[in-house]
């Protein structure tokens, strides 16, 4: 077998094509609440965007987010049962539920805690199993 180098082209290298920019959103609205969600992307690998929900009962979650060259961050805006403000891992989340639980007929404060903790209800019951 004979090799002859003639017969081999090099190809140039091909750069990848830039992404498109795109847009989405939809929104929904019904007798059980309402949904949402918008992003949109550069074409350079950057992309924000939004979504959220609201509940027939008021209960609401709403986030903004971005993805770049920084990293994925996100803010998160709340009333949920539960939450508290806190900033884990670039994710602001800003609460402004009720700081209270309710277990049976029982009524038990929280202590508003600076990040995510939901050990008060925990502990008060530790070593009691109800079934």
């Amino acid at each position: 077998m004979l090799f002859n180098p003639r017969t081999f082209r090099k190809e140039k290298k091909r750069k990848a094509p830039p992404s498109p920019t795109y847009k989405f959103g939809y929104e929904i609205k019904d007798h059980h609440g309402e949904q949402h969600r918008h992003e949109h992307g550069d074409g350079h690998g950057n992309v924000k965007g939004s979504y959220g929900f609201r509940d027939h009962r008021g209960i609401h979650r709403e986030v903004h987010y971005v993805a770049d060259h920084h990293g994925f961050r996100a803010t998160v805006k709340t009333n949920e049962p539960g939450t508290a403000n806190q900033d884990p891992a670039d994710v602001q989340i800003h609460s402004n539920a009720q700081h209270a639980l309710h277990h049976d007929n029982h009524h038990h404060q929280q202590q508003h805690h600076h990040g995510y903790q939901q050990q008060g209800h925990q502990h008060h019951h530790q070593g009691q199993h109800h079934f």
